[in-house]
């Protein structure tokens, strides 16, 4: 074949996404001997490719979200065990059972114990094991709290004499002590210990626990949400001392939501929710001793918030991490169990607020790592046991975006970091010195490791926008070892379906180069007028435009691309992975620079010869609702329809912790507030807009769609809106998702 020819067949079909096959180079070298000219056989190239893409199947609904089309195949969350072994929770026709794996050859080495040799429960949820695991933790029947707590039955499961042992009913977070003689757990607010030592006795460490005023050892709904955990207490190595926090409510303001369900009369779900401005619970530090049975109040300054507690290497000193209300103002502080005497070993401020996180490591000398963005960037620092800086670890204007570990032996730290571009994500070794970086992990795409306890291997999760997970197992070199899932039945699956290309680049606005994605229809004509869809979430630190394999609404979205739409992606200011100012720009104005940032984008994007300006929409769920709603209301003149799924509508609706660390109080900051709250200027809008919710949603209370409704019907502005009865923040169950999403879908429709 002609080669200038063959470059433009290649080409088209390059651009419809087909492979070039036999049959298909035989055809065109029959068609170059008839001699037709370059016009004639473009004209034919051009039908014969569109016609091979109409072959290919349309994405629907159903396939996303009823059908299971699209379901990954992906690896059970495996627990590392001692030594080169893994566990996994895994299900089968009889029952649950826990069972060990071989990192080495990924290969089972035996059940450890399976429900159906138990006669006193058929299945089990969850498992834990003690130190040396010759016992577990077993637990079933739970009974959901809030996004991460629950109320569970569990059991002891001794490994040698296969015997299991009654822990409690409706209790919370059982836990071993370091000696696998006792086991700590919370009930009705209150903490206890089964010590099996002495027969197995239960002994009451607190007795003043009530709902919506004290909480012992569990933390109240904001610290869980907001700070990441519920177990609020910790045992000391040497299984002598449990500290605990305590949780004051009573002074913590109540929150109410009817929850219609089936019956002829609503019910109440009544908690306590610390709203931006007004009371959080007092949270206070003690400790238990187990040798003189007897608690004390540790005092550890001035603070607001207690946000972690962690046992060092030396079992008696207590690491605590207190902040200020602003946030702004981290202090760590040691405590010795002995005396209660606290000393504060690191301060660390900034302008707008500090970020807590796990990566606290002590090492055998008790120096510890630490992670902070003190440079500019999030990187990781070793510090000794006094808290004077030996060194920084990482450095360089990119990000650590996890931390995964230290082998002492080696004398090696790991972890995941956007060193390849902030879309990226790959995984590293490098000294604790900071020396001998090397990276373990394909270098583009997104990368994440799970290690081993001693840190000899990691399971390796790879995908990209183009590649769907891709598990393998690697040694510590990072050399692979063998793949265990590539999903190649996906990538099959999707092939059969008209996708488009989602194309990764940056646009220029507001003086910044934003990330951004595109995904065009798969038989995109750039002679034609395409509507374009955008989304964005845009909260504080978050990020969407990501290479990695998109889940359920990238799905959508290239079913919108198959239906004529453009969809198009922008993280803005505020957004993270790109160094601490770029994120912490919006201190203090939550909403102004991330929506000036989607109006310009938007503009921008608008100036395409293939874009039509004038059927452009925008949508996004909870922050990215906040902003959808802010979009149609400032960028009137841009935005011809705009979706909003469970938004805040005013940040003085929005909990304490969340809201303050980056607008601090509305006494303080009455007019970040009100300036970018949707709630201020209803009247703004022009374009077609819809509002969903839950009304079970305890995060974003359903108080946000009514106050911006009402402000609506007062401005005598039309909209559609769809509520969702007893739904919380996720709005799924049964059909609900299908629901949602055709309703969406059909707005687009009828105003795109």
């Amino acid at each position: 074949m002609n080669p200038v020819k063959l470059a433009v067949f290649k080409d088209i079909y390059g651009h419809f996404n087909l492979k070039i096959n036999e049959f298909s180079v035989n055809l065109a070298n029959f068609l170059l001997k008839q001699q037709l000219n370059m016009k004639k056989l473009l004209i034919f190239f051009l039908g014969f490719a569109s016609l091979m893409q109409a072959q290919k199947k349309d994405i629907s609904l159903e396939d996303i979200w009823k059908n299971g089309t699209f379901r990954a195949d992906y690896m059970n969350s495996l627990n590392s065990m001692n030594g080169d072994f893994y566990s996994l929770l895994n299900y089968d026709n009889s029952g649950t059972s826990v069972d060990k794996y071989s990192y080495e050859t990924l290969e089972k080495v035996e059940t450890i114990v399976h429900s159906k040799d138990l006669k006193e429960i058929k299945y089990f949820n969850s498992y834990e094991f003690n130190n040396d695991e010759t016992k577990l933790i077993l637990g079933t029947n739970f009974k959901p709290i809030f996004r991460h707590s629950f109320l569970g039955t569990f059991y002891v499961y001794d490994i040698a004499t296969k015997t299991l042992s009654l822990i409690g009913e409706d209790i919370q977070e059982p836990t071993f002590s370091p000696d696998s003689k006792k086991i700590a757990f919370a009930k009705g607010n209150n903490l206890y210990i089964k010590d099996f030592s002495r027969d197995e006795t239960i002994f009451q460490i607190t007795s003043n626990g009530a709902k919506n005023k004290i909480i012992n050892g569990i933390t109240d709904w904001v610290y869980e949400e907001e700070f990441g955990f519920v177990r609020a207490f910790e045992w000391s190595g040497d299984s002598k001392n449990l500290a605990f926090l305590r949780f004051d409510e009573s002074k913590v303001k109540t929150f109410s939501m009817d929850m219609v369900g089936e019956e002829k009369y609503p019910s109440q779900h009544v908690f306590k929710y610390p709203k931006a401005g007004e009371d959080n619970a007092k949270v206070s530090l003690h400790m238990f001793s187990l040798e003189t049975n007897k608690t004390a109040e540790i005092t550890v300054g001035e603070y607001e918030y207690i946000p972690r507690i962690n046992w060092t290497k030396d079992d008696k000193v207590l690491a605590v991490r207190t902040l200020n209300r602003h946030q702004n103002d981290l202090k760590l502080y040691f405590v010795n169990a002995n005396t209660f005497n606290a000393q504060v070993v690191l301060n660390e401020t900034d302008k707008a607020y500090v970020d807590i996180n796990d990566d606290l490591t002590f090492l055998d000398d008790n120096s510890f790592i630490w992670t902070s963005e003190k440079d500019g960037y999030n990187h990781i620092y070793h510090y000794d046991k006094k808290g004077k800086l030996i060194n920084q670890i990482t450095q360089g204007n990119w990000e650590v975006t996890s931390y995964y570990g230290f082998n002492p032996k080696k004398k090696t730290i790991y972890y995941q970091s956007v060193e390849n571009g902030s879309i990226n994500r790959g995984v590293y070794s490098i000294s604790i010195k900071g020396k001998n970086k090397k990276l373990l992990s394909n270098p583009s795409g997104t990368n994440s490791a799970a290690f081993s306890k001693n840190l000899n291997y990691f399971i390796n999760t790879f995908s990209d926008a183009n590649t769907p997970q891709v598990y393998t197992l690697r040694n510590a070199k990072g050399e692979v070892l063998k793949t265990i899932k590539d999903n190649a039945a996906l990538k099959a699956k999707v092939a059969e379906y008209n996708m488009g290309t989602k194309e990764f680049s940056t646009i220029s606005v507001n003086g910044e180069e934003l990330n951004m994605y595109m995904i065009k229809p798969a038989n995109f004509d750039p002679s034609k007028k395409y509507p374009l869809f955008m989304y964005q979430y845009s909260g504080p630190g978050s990020q969407q435009v990501a290479n990695r394999w998109g889940g359920a609404n990238d799905y959508w979205y290239q079913m919108l691309a198959q239906q004529g739409y453009i969809v198009a992606c922008v993280d803005g200011r505020g957004t993270g992975f790109k160094g601490r100012d770029f994120k912490k720009v919006t201190y203090l104005n939550l909403g102004k620079y991330e929506v000036e940032d989607q109006i310009g984008a938007a503009k921008e994007l608008g100036k395409l010869p293939y874009i039509d300006a004038n059927r452009i929409g925008i949508w996004g769920w909870s922050y990215g609702g906040y902003m959808s709603t802010n979009c149609i209301l400032k960028g009137n003149d841009v935005f011809a329809a705009a979706i909003a799924v469970a938004p805040v509508t005013t940040w003085r609706f929005y909990d304490s912790i969340y809201t303050e660390r980056y607008m601090r109080t509305p006494e303080e900051n009455a007019s970040g507030y009100d300036d970018n709250s949707p709630l201020s200027y209803p009247e703004l809008l022009k374009g077609k807009y819809l509002l969903v919710h839950g009304t079970g949603d305890d995060n974003v209370h359903v108080q946000n769609a009514y106050r911006m409704v009402e402000a609506l019907v007062q401005a005598n502005k039309d909209f559609e809106w769809a509520m969702y009865p007893d739904k919380n923040h996720g709005i799924y169950g049964g059909n609900t998702r299908l629901h949602l999403y055709t309703k969406m879908t059909n707005f687009i429709k009828n105003n795109l």
